[in-house]
Parts: C-alpha cells; structure tokens; sequence
C-alpha cells in the first residue's frame, strides 16, 4: 500500500515544501510575531514599535501588504505573508544547494 498526499501528517507537507531550513525561518518568525504582539499588547502609551522587528524579518515579502490600510490584522497578514514567501524561498534554494549540478527530478 503507497501513500497518498492526504495521508501524508501536515509536518511532512511542511517539510517537503519548506524543507527544514525554512521550518526553522518560520518558527523563527512565528516567534517575533507572539513577542511583538505580548509587547504591544502591555504597553499602555500605544507608541511601541515592537511590530518593526517581525516586519523587518519577513521583508521585502511584508512590505507589499503593508501598503494596504488597516491596522493590526493587516500588520499580521503582511508578517504571514512575508514568512511564507521566504520561507518558499528558503527552501527552493536549500534543495538547490543539496542538489547541486543535478536536474531538479520534481517538475
């Protein structure tokens, strides 16, 4: 009996699009964004600038999101956006790397 997709677990789909590398980007990011938010969320002056450094870290993919109006969620969906993007990029180029002057054998 072979294995479908669907009956593959998430974390091996993960891996197999991200590789390990960006897995590990993304927990990364994941981790900035819950500290950004915990930061923002107990500072009274509403003046912190916690949410620059998730942005940062998931630019220049964060950076086209935003542009769009809107406040925290759209702040959130840029971090999202932007991780995965690299995160997809990370990836490509870490099995490029292993691979090295080999054809890719998946199209």
């Amino acid at each position: 009996m072979t294995a479908t997709a669907s009956d593959r677990s998430v974390l091996r789909r993960l891996h197999g699009a991200f590789g390990l590398t960006g897995l590990a980007y993304l927990l990364l990011c994941a981790a900035l964004l819950g500290w950004a938010l915990a930061v923002s969320a107990t500072d009274g002056s509403g003046e912190s600038m916690a949410g620059v450094i998730p942005i940062l870290a998931t630019a220049p993919g964060s950076l086209v999101l935003l542009v769009l109006p809107g406040g925290a969620v759209t702040l959130v969906a840029a971090i999202v956006f932007g991780a995965l993007v690299n995160a997809a990029i990370i990836g490509w180029v870490a099995r490029a790397l292993r691979r090295g002057g080999r054809p890719d054998p998946a199209p």
